[in-house]
């Protein structure tokens, strides 16, 4: 389960990662920096990077649970 969603934490951090570079055209078309930021705000792909980078980073930095598992012990 921890695997399933660090790949899919990864692709939405790359096709948002993408997206966002792509969109740095929109600087040489005469867009200012804060015209830019404000269409990138308005944008799925900014939300999709962040998350994906968000689940990266939980399911990296997050402790595993692990289950206690009783022993038999035998006196």
């Amino acid at each position: 389960m921890r695997l399933l969603l660090l790949i899919i934490g990864f692709s939405l951090a790359v096709f948002g990662g993408v997206s966002l570079v792509a969109y740095l055209n929109l600087l040489t078309v005469g867009f200012s920096l804060q015209d830019y930021i404000q269409f990138l705000i308005q944008r799925v792909e900014t939300y999709m990077f962040i998350t994906g980078l968000l689940i990266i980073w939980i399911m990296e930095y997050l402790p595993l649970v692990k289950k206690k598992r009783k022993k038999n012990m035998k006196n």
